[in-house]
């Protein structure tokens, strides 16, 4: 016996309330999306000439200093450095960059605090 195939039409929504609207729903073609202005936009809106110098806008931000601790940073890698040689006082990220830290000579490790800002004379 050969199986009955029955046509059926179904009719379903065109999303399902559980779905996300996907984004060509969402903006149909000759909509565009979103756009997001840049500072000198917003300045030219703002006309910031005619405020007050006192008054605070995007010219003027001021902020106090930050009361978080500086990151530690691998003077090697630039990753973050949880560890330092107490020998070089560098900075470094891994097991590798150790190796590395400790094969440098002794003038490249006071080219690295330089430019850290933290020479010292080792001995």
């Amino acid at each position: 016996m050969e199986a009955e195939v029955i046509k059926a039409e179904l009719v379903l929504p065109t999303h399902m309330s559980f779905k996300r609207i996907q984004m060509y729903e969402k903006y149909p073609k000759g909509q565009s999306k979103v756009r997001w202005k840049q500072l000198k936009q917003i300045l030219q809106a703002e006309n910031c000439q005619n405020y007050s110098p006192d008054e605070p806008n995007y010219v003027n931000i001021e902020s106090p200093p930050s009361m978080q601790p500086c990151k530690r940073i691998c003077d090697i890698t630039g990753f973050e450095a949880p560890y330092h040689d107490p020998r070089t006082n560098l900075r470094y990220a891994n097991a590798d960059v150790f190796k590395l830290v400790r094969s440098l000579p002794n003038e490249y490790v006071q080219r690295y605090l330089a430019l850290r800002k933290a020479a010292v004379v080792l001995r």
